[in-house]
């Protein structure tokens, strides 16, 4: 059985007391992990979703590029890396950069073995059911990483195939941006016909898809269908639901709840370094980042925040430290990831209704998700009001969540609200050793500035 030859150029060893210090080449996977039957099949599956959680993903690294690049977001610690991002000095040379942009194409490697490999397998225990929630998820999960691909680095290279050989998938131009955006949604379409409809908050099922494709043409200023698909995934309100109060979602070691579209589990066995970063030392963390003074009065601001400051607390004295507490379980790094909640596809709703001129839908949706935060209905009656109304719940709403830097990239409003020297600063710079390795990322084909 022949080994499968992955494309991945670098992995990044990462040591929680130290930078990202070394590189070293991750070529295959062992013969074991071939897809043969239903079995093999499962267990490539559940690596996907394993990669997707890992922490150069969205178990920590991802994630932290943007709340980290937000300005919500200080640096507490000791590691140089998060400072530099804090501060939008990053460079390509940074540890998250290169360990955000390997583990994604990690992911994508993966769900091209699955795509590739799935339709063929002969097994009586296989089912079509089966084959087609692997092939939909394994779609679905290479949308998704393109997308975040996208909206980090701009256009990307886009592979499609597994590589099988030392020369597959070498010397492959950056795409467009219009171009990397076009695979997410053929690749979106494709999933959508394949996911089970039954809901599954740690999978992938028909309404996942569909918030992600809200998501998607949010990003693309296709209102109507930016619209359509929230209403989709709102409208099936015996699944989701906005739980009440804000903390409901993830307090008391809540998981899958109404509120979660897509959120990512954790054991004892695969844990996530969320909580690692954002708790104290007290509490088994190591405080690498916290919310900044700003951030902490806004929710501790009962008519500014709501019900949302359960998501800060304080040490006790002398030390007196806020800290996140999004992510606090014990045994540590159990938390789940939350990637896709209804809040956001009411937020969502609203913004593509005010654009498209129903203020007044577009306020109902805004003040759902307020009066769930315990907050007064909004007074915002203009299009200009209602989007800087949408900008600030979204501030608080996802502030541990990542959401907040690529609002404000998306919306042409980063420069301003953050006072950035210059646009380039949007996208993240390509990572150094990328650049060593793959021509094609490098020279011109770099992020300006960089």
């Amino acid at each position: 059985m022949k080994k499968v030859i992955y494309i991945i150029s670098l992995v990044v060893l990462f040591s929680s007391c130290k930078k990202f210090l070394e590189v070293e080449p991750q070529l295959q996977v062992d013969q074991d992990q071939a897809i043969i039957n239903a079995g093999s099949a499962t267990t490539a599956a559940n690596g996907l979703f394993n990669l997707l959680s890992s922490n150069g993903y969205y178990g920590s690294n991802f994630p932290a590029l943007s709340y980290l690049s937000a300005g919500d977001i200080q640096w507490s610690g000791s590691q140089s890396d998060p400072n530099e991002i804090t501060k939008h000095l990053t460079s390509a040379t940074n540890g998250y950069v290169q360990s955000a942009w390997t583990a994604i194409y990690r992911t994508i490697s993966q769900a091209n073995y699955i795509i590739d490999k799935v339709p063929g397998v002969t097994d009586p225990q296989f089912s079509t059911a089966l084959r087609n929630q692997y092939l939909g998820e394994a779609y679905f999960v290479r949308a998704l990483s393109y997308f975040d691909l996208a909206r980090g680095w701009g256009g990307v290279q886009l592979i499609l195939k597994p590589t099988n050989t030392s020369s597959d998938n070498s010397d492959i131009p950056r795409s467009g941006l219009a171009d990397t955006y076009a695979q997410v949604l053929k690749d979106l379409n494709a999933a959508e016909t394949l996911v089970p409809t039954a809901v599954n908050r740690n999978r992938v099922s028909l309404r996942t898809v569909q918030a992600l494709k809200a998501r998607f043409y949010l990003y693309q200023k296709n209102w109507a269908l930016a619209e359509q698909f929230a209403t989709s995934v709102i409208g099936d309100n015996a699944n989701y639901s906005l739980v009440a109060p804000y903390s409901a979602f993830f307090a008391n070691n809540a998981s899958n709840t109404n509120e979660s579209i897509l959120e990512l589990a954790y054991t004892t066995s695969n844990t996530n370094n969320h909580s690692n970063w954002w708790l104290p030392p007290a509490l088994g963390g190591r405080r690498e980042w916290s919310p900044n003074d700003a951030l902490v009065a806004q929710l501790n601001n009962p008519a500014v925040g709501g019900n949302r400051n359960a998501l800060i607390a304080r040490t006790a004295p002398p030390g007196n430290l806020w800290y996140g507490r999004l992510y606090y379980r014990n045994p540590l790094g159990t938390d789940p990831a939350y990637l896709i909640r209804i809040a956001e596809l009411y937020l969502i709703r609203s913004e593509a209704r005010a654009y498209q001129g129903n203020l007044t839908a577009a306020t109902a949706d805004l003040n759902a998700v307020r009066i769930r935060a315990g907050l007064n209905p909004g007074t915002a009656s203009t299009l200009a009001g209602i989007l800087l109304a949408l900008e600030n719940e979204r501030q608080l709403e996802f502030a541990f969540e990542g959401d907040r830097w690529f609002d404000l990239v998306r919306t042409d409003r980063a420069q301003t609200v953050l006072a950035l020297p210059d646009k380039h600063l949007y996208l993240f710079p390509i990572p150094y050793n990328e650049t060593l390795v793959d021509p094609q990322l490098a020279g011109a084909n770099r992020n300006p500035g960089y």
